[in-house]
C-alpha cells in the first residue's frame, strides 16, 4: 500500500511515527529545529513537523566534519533535512511525553534547508502570549501543535461530516457570495458594483434563501460548508467571516431533520473521538427558560432557577410582592458553597444583574455555621421564610440569589448569574452534553423597534393550529424551530421552512415588512414558492463554534486559521486597509 503522507516529498518518514519496531530502518526527516543541546561533543535536536517530534543524535564519528559543525550553530526554527538510522534509546533515556520517546535518529547527514531568525515568541503549547502578537505572526502560531491539533480536528469533523451527509444521498452545491441584501438579523458586509454605478451586492449571512430555492427546484437533499459573513460586534465565539455546514431537505415534517441529524452528528462524534449516547434530549423552548433562563442550557450541572412567585407575592418586601402582583416573576438560584462569601464579595455580583436588565439584586446567605444573613429576611414571615427555604432546598452553605421583574429579564439575569457562579465556585463541567431545545416561538416583540420580529428567521414554519394566530395573538404562536445545544452553546439552528406563498407574506407582513418591500426583496423566493415548493426544512451548523468545544478552546479564533480581531481587524495582512481614489472612483463611491 502506497504511503501517500511520505510520497513525493524530501523525506521519507515523519518526525511522529517512528517506534521501536522501525530499529535499524534508514530514513530522511524534514523539519523545524525545536530545541538543541549540545552534550560534550554529542548534538542533541528535536526535530519537528506537522506529525510530532523525533530527537536526532549527531555524532562527529558519523557524520562529515562540515555537518557537525552545521549541526553545532543550528538555532531554532532552522529547517532542516536529517538522513540517519533509527535506534532504540537506552533504558534511562527514554522519554515517556514523546510519542517517539523510545528511540531516537543517528544522523549521517544533516542539511539546513533554511535558516530563521528569532521567532517572536516560543513555538509551544500554553504559551502566555498577548493573542494580537499571536494573530499578527499567525502562520507561527500554527506551527504550535495545539493550533496544529486544532485545525487537524477542524479537518476530521469537516470530513466525518461530508461523509455521514453523501451516505444519505446530500449533494453539496455551492451557493453565490455576491447576492442581494436581505433581513437576516444582523447587518450585512456590501460590495459595490462597477458595471452597475450606485448598486451593491451583499455578502450572504447564510445561504438561507438559496438553498430553499434548491428545494423548490427538486434538489431534495442539500448541504454546503459555506462562507457567511456578518457585520456586527464580536464576541469569543464569533467571527466576522464564518463557516457553517449548511443542510436542507424536502419532504420532511415536524422533527425529521432532527432525527436525521442525530445520525449525522453520532457519526461527526465518533471522528472525533468524543462519547455521546443518543437520541439526544428534546427540551420545549419554554422549559429551558423556566429551569436555566435561557435558551442554550449548559445541563452538565444544576443550580437550576425556581419560580418563587407564589411564595412572596403577598411578603412584606415591597419589590417582590409588587413584581408578583403585576404579573412579573420572582425566580432563584441556589449556589451552593458561596454561603460563606462576604457581604461585599456578594454585592459585587449585582453589576452582573444590572447588566442584564435588572435594577438590583436581593440575595440570602445561609452560612455553614448556621446563621441566616440578608437584608431581606426580616420581610419575610415565619411561613414564608420555611417556605423559601423548602422550595430552595437551602443547607447550610448556601446563598440565594434572586431577581424580580419581567419573565425575559429575570431568566437573563439568572443565566448570566448562574454561569458566573458556576465559574466562581469551579463547579465541574466535564465532557460534552448535547440536546435540542424545541418548540420554539414564532415571534418576539422587538422593543427598541416596536414591532414584532421572528424569533429564528421569518421563513419558519409554524404550527397549523396557530396560523389563525399571526395577525392577532403572534406572541402565542409556536414554530418547527429547533436549536442543537452543546455545552451552553447553540451550535446549530434549523426549522422547517414555509413552502406556501401566503403563509410567506403574512409572516413578512407580521414582522413588519411592506408589501412594497417584499415584492422587492423576496419576489424571488415567493415566485419560487408558488412554483409547486415542496415541504423542506434544514438546518445549519456553526463549525467553528462546534470545533472549539470538541478541541476545548475558550474561542473560535483557537479553532480558526486566520481569524480576525474583536475590532474585526487582521494584524498579520492589515485588512481592512484603504483604498486609492482611482478605485473608488471605479465603483462611484467617495469617503466621507
Amino acid at each position: 500500500m502506497t504511503d501517500f503522507k511520505n510520497e513525493y516529498c524530501m523525506h521519507t518518514a515523519t518526525c511522529g511515527e517512528l517506534r521501536r519496531s522501525d530499529v535499524g530502518r534508514e530514513v530522511v526527516l524534514t523539519g523545524w529545529a525545536w530545541h538543541n543541546r549540545d552534550h560534550g561533543g554529542l548534538i542533541f535536536c528535536d526535530l519537528r513537523d506537522r506529525d510530532g517530534y523525533t530527537q536526532v543524535v549527531v555524532d562527529p564519528d558519523c557524520v562529515s566534519a562540515a555537518d557537525f559543525k552545521t549541526a553545532e550553530h543550528l538555532g531554532r526554527e532552522y529547517v532542516l533535512k536529517v538522513a540517519g538510522t533509527v535506534r532504540e534509546r537506552g533504558a534511562d533515556a527514554v522519554n515517556p511525553n514523546m510519542a517517539t520517546g523510545e528511540i531516537e535518529v543517528l544522523a549521517s547527514a544533516v542539511e539546513v534547508l533554511n535558516t530563521s531568525v528569532t521567532p517572536p515568541f516560543s513555538i509551544e503549547d500554553g504559551i502566555e502570549t498577548d493573542e494580537t502578537m499571536r494573530m499578527k505572526w499567525r502562520y507561527m502560531d500554527i506551527r504550535r501543535p495545539e493550533m496544529y491539533a486544532a485545525l487537524k480536528l477542524r479537518h476530521t469533523v469537516a470530513q466525518a461530516m461530508r461523509a455521514a451527509l453523501n451516505a444519505r444521498g446530500f449533494l453539496e452545491i455551492e451557493t453565490p457570495i455576491l447576492a442581494n441584501s436581505t433581513p437576516e438579523g444582523a447587518r450585512d458586509y456590501i460590495v459595490p458594483s462597477r458595471p452597475n454605478p450606485g448598486k451593491f451586492y451583499a455578502l450572504p449571512q447564510s445561504p438561507q434563501q438559496f438553498k430553499q430555492m434548491l428545494m423548490c427546484a427538486g434538489v431534495e437533499r442539500y448541504y454546503q460548508i459555506a462562507r457567511c459573513f456578518r457585520d456586527e460586534d464580536l464576541r469569543a465565539d464569533r467571527q466576522p467571516e464564518f463557516t457553517q455546514v449548511d443542510i436542507e431537505m424536502s419532504f420532511v415534517e415536524g422533527y425529521d431533520v432532527v432525527d436525521m441529524m442525530e445520525g449525522v452528528m453520532a457519526e461527526v462524534l465518533t471522528a472525533a473521538g468524543v462519547e455521546q449516547q443518543f437520541p439526544l434530549l428534546r427540551m420545549p423552548y419554554a422549559e429551558a427558560m423556566d429551569r436555566f433562563g435561557c435558551d442554550r442550557p449548559d445541563i452538565r450541572f444544576g443550580m437550576e432557577l425556581v419560580n418563587i412567585t407564589d411564595i412572596v407575592k403577598n411578603t412584606g418586601f415591597k419589590v417582590f410582592a409588587s413584581v408578583a402582583q403585576s404579573g412579573g416573576v420572582v425566580k432563584a438560584i441556589n449556589a451552593k458553597g458561596a454561603g460563606d462569601w462576604s457581604r461585599g464579595d456578594v454585592e459585587k455580583l449585582a453589576s452582573i444583574a444590572e447588566e442584564n436588565g435588572a435594577k438590583g439584586m436581593a440575595w440570602v446567605a445561609f452560612t455553614t455555621d448556621g446563621q441566616e444573613k440578608s437584608p431581606i429576611k426580616k420581610f419575610f414571615t415565619d411561613e414564608e421564610w420555611a417556605a423559601l427555604k423548602a422550595a430552595m432546598a437551602v443547607e447550610p452553605g448556601d446563598l440565594l440569589l434572586f431577581a424580580a421583574d419581567k419573565p425575559a429579564v429575570a431568566n437573563a439575569v439568572l443565566s448570566a448569574l448562574r454561569l458566573t457562579m458556576a465559574d466562581r465556585l469551579n463547579i465541574p463541567r466535564e465532557g460534552h452534553a448535547l440536546l435540542w431545545v424545541v418548540d420554539f416561538p414564532m415571534f418576539k416583540y422587538d422593543e427598541e423597534e416596536k414591532k414584532y420580529a421572528a424569533e429564528h428567521h421569518p421563513f419558519t414554519h409554524m404550527y397549523e393550529r396557530d396560523l389563525d394566530k399571526i395577525e392577532d395573538a403572534p406572541l402565542e404562536c409556536l414554530s418547527y424551530a429547533y436549536d442543537l445545544v452543546m455545552d451552553g452553546f447553540e451550535v446549530g439552528g434549523g426549522s422547517i421552512r414555509i413552502h406556501d406563498a401566503a403563509e410567506q407574506r403574512r409572516v413578512l407582513r407580521r414582522c413588519g415588512v411592506s408589501d412594497e418591500e417584499i415584492d422587492v426583496k423576496f419576489a424571488h423566493l415567493l415566485h419560487a414558492l408558488e412554483l409547486g415548493a415542496p415541504p423542506h426544512g434544514g438546518i445549519a451548523l456553526g463549525l467553528d463554534r462546534l470545533v472549539m468545544l470538541l478541541a476545548g478552546k475558550q474561542s473560535i479564533r483557537d479553532v480558526i486559521a486566520f481569524p480576525k480581531t474583536s475590532s474585526a481587524s487582521d494584524p498579520m495582512t492589515g485588512a481592512p486597509n484603504q483604498v486609492t481614489a482611482r478605485q473608488l472612483k471605479e465603483v462611484s463611491l467617495r469617503t466621507l
